[in-house]
């Protein structure tokens, strides 16, 4: 059996007690650690941008985005969903499968951007945040129905 480092903290005595709950509910306890860190991603990134840069708030969700997916298909490949692969092209599939997926959730959260940002002046930040937990329950349907099946 091949253990990561998160199974090897959960044998870590004081820990281990909690070890079968980890095994039972592993994949959605890691999707939601990751999709946490890739909100704060996201979120502090589009700060960046659209407050400190002063980049147009779909800008700046582009941007972000950039940046959040690439270390999104990293975690969620190596970690979340331990998909590896055994070719190039089997990769390159993957990959692009992962893209394609959260090219569509953009297109989602630039609407919703978009609409309550641009159209009807809400605070940029609280319709990021919002947005963002669509996409996050989005992002793993599509990544555990087609991307990492």
């Amino acid at each position: 059996m091949n253990r990561d480092i998160f199974d090897k903290i959960m044998a870590l005595p004081g820990i281990r007690t909690f070890e079968p709950f980890y095994r039972k509910n592993k994949e959605m306890l890691l999707y939601l650690f990751f999709g946490f860190l890739s909100f704060m991603m996201s979120i502090s990134t589009y700060a960046l941008f659209n407050k400190v840069f002063n980049i147009n708030e779909l800008l700046a969700n582009i941007f972000s985005w950039i940046i959040t997916v690439m270390f999104a298909f990293f975690t969620n490949r190596i970690w979340v969903f331990d998909s590896p692969t055994k070719s190039m092209a089997e990769f390159v599939k993957q990959m692009s499968s992962f893209y394609w997926g959260r090219i569509v959730t953009l297109v989602i959260e630039e609407i919703i951007l978009f609409v309550f940002i641009t159209l009807l002046g809400m605070g940029s930040m609280l319709i990021k945040v919002i947005a963002q937990v669509v996409v996050i329950v989005l992002n793993y349907v599509i990544s555990k129905l087609f991307v990492f099946k």
